[in-house]
C-alpha cells in the first residue's frame, strides 16, 4: 500500500473498502512521525556545533530509520491481519456454532496483533524523539514536536482497533490482559508526548 501515490492512498482510505482503515492510517502516521525524527537526526549529523553528540545522534537516526520502515510495513500488515476477521463474519450461520466461534475468536485476536505492534513501536519512537529533543539540531527542533504528535495519534488510533475487537472476544482473561497493556501504553505514550512537546514548545516560545 505504501507504494501508492499519496493521492491513491487517500482515495483508498476514503473508499468503501475495509482497508486501509484506522489501523493502517495509524501505522502510516507513526511512520511519518518517526521520519521527522530521522530528518532531525540527519540535519544534526556532521555539524561541528553538535560534535559532542554525534555518536548518540548516529544511533538515534539509525533507529529512527528502522522504526520508520517497520511502521510503514505495518500499513500492509494491518490489512492482512484484518482480512481473516472479515472472512469470519461471513461464515455461514449453518456452520456448527462452536467451530464458528473458534474461528471468529482466533480472527479477533489476530486483528489486534498489528495494532498492538503499532502502539509498541510508536512508543519506542517517542523515546527516540525524547533524546532528539535534547541532542538534535535546534534549527529543526520543531519537527521533533510535530513528529511526537503523529506518534501520539498512531498510539491512540491503533488502540481503538484493539478496543473494538477485544470487546467481542469470548476469552475475557486474554481480552482484559490485552486492554491493560493497551491502556499502559496510552498512559506512558501520552505522558511522554506531553513532556517532549512542552519541552520543544518552551524552547521555541520567545520570552
Amino acid at each position: 500500500m505504501t507504494e501508492q501515490t499519496c493521492k491513491q492512498f487517500l482515495e483508498a482510505i476514503g473508499s468503501s473498502a475495509p482497508t486501509p482503515g484506522g489501523g493502517g492510517v495509524s501505522a502510516y502516521a507513526g511512520a511519518m512521525g518517526i521520519a521527522l525524527g530521522s530528518m532531525v537526526g540527519n540535519l544534526t549529523l556532521g555539524k561541528k556545533k553538535y560534535a559532542d553528540v554525534q555518536v548518540d545522534v548516529e544511533r538515534l537516526t539509525a533507529e529512527a530509520q528502522d522504526l520508520m520502515t517497520k511502521l510503514a510495513a505495518m500499513v500492509q500488515q494491518d490489512a492482512e491481519c484484518f482480512t481473516p476477521l472479515v472472512q469470519a463474519y461471513k461464515l455461514p450461520k449453518t456452520m456448527e456454532a462452536a467451530q464458528r466461534d473458534a474461528i471468529l475468536e482466533q480472527a479477533l485476536v489476530g486483528a489486534c496483533s498489528v495494532p498492538l505492534a503499532i502502539m509498541k513501536t510508536s512508543l519506542r519512537a517517542l523515546e527516540v524523539h525524547r533524546e532528539l529533543a535534547s541532542k538534535g539540531n535546534t534549527m529543526a527542533i520543531s519537527d521533533v514536536g510535530a513528529g511526537v504528535q503523529f506518534l501520539r495519534a498512531a498510539i491512540l488510533g491503533a488502540s481503538l482497533n484493539i478496543y473494538i475487537n477485544a470487546r467481542l472476544m469470548k476469552n475475557r482473561t486474554e481480552a482484559d490482559r490485552m486492554i491493560q497493556e493497551v491502556e499502559q501504553i496510552i498512559a506512558d505514550g501520552s505522558q511522554l508526548a506531553n513532556q517532549i512537546f512542552d519541552q520543544v514548545k518552551a524552547s521555541l516560545v520567545r520570552k
